[in-house]
C-alpha cells in the first residue's frame, strides 16, 4: 500500500506536469535533414541530370569503299606471282600469270585485260599460252590464295581486292550493328575502338564519329561481298542481319597512326584495313525521370 500511495503521489506532482516534452535529440534532426537533402538532389538530378549509355558493335577498319574477288577466267597453271598481299596496285595492275593448256589461239599482246580480270596473253609453244590476270579496279591487295605452281580452274578466286582509289584516302571503321540491340543510333555519335592490333592498356581507344547508317540490315551475302571474305560476312552476321554503320575516324599529326586516341601518346606504327575493331558506341542522352514516365 505504500508503494501505491507513493506512485500516485507522484503522477499528482505539479512538477510532472511542467516538464517539457523532448520531440527528438539533435542527433536525430541530422539524420532527417541529411536524408531530405538527399532526397532532394536525387529528384533534381532526376529531372534536369543526364545519363549515357554505350552499345558494343563489332567491326573492322575498312577505306569503307569495299572489295572484290578476282577469279581466275581461265584453267591451267600458275607460273607467276607478280604481286604481294599489302601491295597497292592501280587498276590493270598485273597480278598473275597463268599458263594455260589447249588448242584455242592467245590473245594478242595488244589486247588490254582491264575490267574482266585478265590481261595480255602471250603463246608458249604447241597447245600452251600464258594468260595474265589483271586487277580490276585500284587498289589494296589483302588476300593472295595462289601461288606458283598450283593449278587452278576457270572461275576459281586468286585474290581479294579492297579498292582504295586514293592513295591518301583515310581509314574508317564499318560496324555491323545487331538487330534489336537495343536503343537506336544517330549520326554524330561519338565512337571509342577497341582494335585488335593495338594494346589498349598502353595507347587507349581509338576517337571516331558516327559518319552514316545503313538504311536496311544486311544479309551475310551482302557483307562477304563488300568485304571480300565469307568468314566475316559469317561472323558479323551472328547474331541475325546487322545494320552497317560507318564511322569516321578522327585524324591527327602527331603520331605514325595519324589518328587521335584516348591516351597520351599514340601507337608507333600505322594502321591496316581490314584489322577487326570493337566499337563503343554513345547512344543519345536521357533524363533519368524518362525512365519512370510511361
Amino acid at each position: 500500500m505504500q508503494f501505491r500511495q507513493k506512485a500516485l503521489a507522484k503522477l499528482q506532482s505539479p512538477e510532472d506536469t511542467e516538464l517539457p516534452v523532448r520531440f527528438a535529440r539533435p542527433q536525430g534532426w541530422l539524420v532527417l535533414t541529411v536524408t531530405v537533402a538527399a532526397m532532394t538532389a536525387a529528384l533534381l538530378w532526376a529531372m534536369y541530370g543526364s545519363v549515357s549509355s554505350t552499345v558494343k558493335v563489332p567491326g573492322i577498319l575498312t577505306y569503307g569503299q569495299g572489295s572484290y574477288v578476282l577469279q581466275s577466267p581461265v584453267a591451267g597453271q600458275i607460273t607467276e606471282v607478280l604481286a604481294e598481299e599489302g601491295e597497292r596496285l592501280p587498276a590493270g595492275a598485273p597480278l598473275l600469270t597463268v599458263r594455260t593448256d589447249g588448242s584455242r589461239a592467245p590473245a594478242s599482246d595488244n589486247d588490254d585485260g582491264e575490267g574482266d580480270g585478265t590481261g595480255t596473253g602471250t603463246g608458249t609453244g604447241a597447245g600452251h599460252a600464258d594468260r595474265t590476270v589483271r586487277t580490276i579496279a585500284a587498289g589494296r591487295l589483302t588476300s593472295l590464295v595462289a601461288t606458283i605452281g598450283a593449278v587452278v580452274t576457270t572461275g576459281a578466286n586468286v585474290a581479294v581486292v579492297e579498292v582504295v582509289d586514293d592513295a591518301d584516302a583515310p581509314l574508317r571503321a564499318m560496324l555491323y550493328l545487331p538487330g534489336g540491340s537495343g536503343p537506336p543510333v544517330s549520326v554524330g555519335a561519338r565512337v571509342d575502338l577497341t582494335v585488335q592490333s593495338v594494346p589498349a592498356q598502353r595507347y587507349g581507344v581509338l576517337r571516331g564519329r558516327v559518319a552514316s547508317i545503313g538504311r536496311t540490315a544486311q544479309t551475310q551475302r551482302q557483307i562477304t561481298a563488300f568485304l571480300g571474305d565469307s568468314q566475316l560476312g559469317e561472323e558479323f552476321s551472328r547474331q541475325g542481319r546487322p545494320v552497317p554503320v560507318l564511322v569516321e575516324l578522327e585524324r591527327s599529326d602527331a603520331g605514325a597512326s595519324g589518328y587521335v586516341w584516348s591516351s597520351d601518346g599514340a601507337p608507333p606504327y600505322a594502321l591496316a584495313s581490314m584489322t577487326p575493331a570493337v566499337g563503343s558506341v554513345h547512344l543519345a542522352e536521357q533524363r533519368p525521370v524518362d525512365w519512370l514516365l510511361p
